[in-house]
């Protein structure tokens, strides 16, 4: 598979950031045109077209983009790769180090812990094919530092900072569904883990485990799996509430009923007194919207008809400038969620609505596609119309994409 140019990528970077699907960014360009545009539907094809790099845009498209987002062409356009950029967080955090004469110092360990924050919370609207560049460079500069002289505070936050940051690129690997780099950074991150004594930490990779054997459908080895993570974590904490979700997940998938829901209202007691986080797209700290989030895709993979309540509450709150503003990825799991729970509930036409919308949004990530791919197939059964382009969009976007193997070098 070519490399998608960067313009593309920026093009598709604006749209996501605002929390626009295809269609949305199809009426805000014709809003800002001075001339009438063809219909949605053709204007859809050529946005797709556009944001997989298959043809540039002309210069009426290119004029109205620069419009909308108010950039200028060189920006959107210009073909240098983002990856240039990617030193610019690395080359000021070691320039702070060294006007502070030491060989790591305090300045140098918060500035790198503030990155992993920064980085985790990135995760939820930035591709893993983009978030994991900036990953492996701070994963290039921690290995540089363990090699430096410093006291053993130091050194154990270094090893907290590498398996959280080793953590987070096998998270994005598992969503390139690249497994064997996925489980030589997990490999990484529990021995980073065991030698700073993080619970934690390891916890959170028996889940990460327990997630990539859900998306693989080893259902009964995620059960385990999550079980093993709740053993291992400080109780409460998040990655204890997150092995629980996918510990019920795997139930679900099971059909196990009263063992799904049971976990749920593990959950729930758990989840309720906490307060909303700072940050809460932060992938390693549970907040009360994970927790319905979850109970969404649980109930609809159970079969449960609430789940289509859940999942129109959730979609709504994830598209909402509260809680943190917009989470467009996740959004489009909720539709998902949403579509597979009205089939259950004998709704195609609307379940064949929704999950277009998840589709076409360009924003699922290859660990989904079976998620996707499930849904396709309940549409299909139904013999409806809107089938034939749900499946052609899919297999326009995805159907055709293979993950490229990353070269492990942090």
């Amino acid at each position: 598979m070519s490399k998608v140019p960067a313009w593309a990528g920026r093009l598709r970077a604006e749209r996501t950031r605002r929390g626009w699907s295809q269609r949305d960014l199809a009426v805000q360009l014709s809003k800002v045109a001075d001339r009438a545009m063809p219909e949605a539907e053709s204007m859809v094809r050529r946005i797709r077209d556009h944001e997989c790099g298959r043809h540039r845009p002309d210069d009426e498209y290119a004029e109205l983009y620069c419009r909308l987002y108010g950039s200028s062409e060189h920006a959107l356009f210009n073909d240098e790769d983002d990856e240039t950029h990617l030193g610019d967080e690395i080359d000021a955090i070691e320039l702070a180090r060294r006007a502070g004469a030491s060989d790591v110092g305090q300045e140098t360990l918060e500035r790198l812990e503030l990155a992993v924050d920064d980085l985790a919370s990135a995760y939820p609207r930035t591709p893993p094919s983009e978030l994991i560049g900036r990953v492996r460079r701070h994963l290039e500069y921690v290995a540089r530092l363990l090699d430096a002289k410093k006291t053993l505070t130091e050194h154990r936050r270094l090893l907290v900072t590498g398996g959280w940051l080793s953590l987070l690129a096998a998270t994005c690997h598992i969503d390139l569904r690249q497994h064997p780099a996925a489980a030589a950074r997990l490999r990484t991150a529990g021995q980073l883990a065991d030698h700073a004594e993080h619970p934690e930490i390891r916890a959170w990779c028996l889940e990460t485990e327990a997630w990539q054997a859900l998306t693989e459908g080893e259902f009964q080895h995620a059960m385990i799996l999550a079980q093993a993570a709740q053993d291992v974590a400080p109780r409460k904490s998040s990655a204890y509430i997150q092995a629980t979700g996918q510990e019920g997940r795997a139930w679900a998938r099971m059909g196990k009923g009263a063992e799904t829901r049971a976990a749920l209202t593990r959950i729930q007691r758990m989840v309720s007194p906490l307060p909303m986080p700072d940050r809460p797209e932060h992938h390693f700290r549970y907040d009360p919207a994970k927790s319905d989030a979850y109970t969404a895709t649980t109930l609809s993979w159970l079969g449960d008809p609430a789940a289509v309540d859940y999942a129109r509450q959730v979609l709504t709150r994830l598209e909402s400038t509260e809680d943190g503003g917009p989470r467009p990825r996740r959004a489009a799991s909720a539709r998902l969620d949403l579509a597979l729970a009205l089939l259950e509930t004998d709704e195609p036409g609307e379940a064949g609505h929704v999950a277009l919308q998840a589709v076409a949004s360009g924003l699922l990530v290859p660990s989904n596609y079976w998620r996707a791919k499930e849904v396709i197939a309940g549409v299909e059964e139904h013999g409806l119309a809107e089938a034939v382009e749900l499946r052609e969009v899919y297999l326009e976007l995805y159907g055709r994409s293979k993950p490229q193997q990353p070269q492990l070098d942090a």
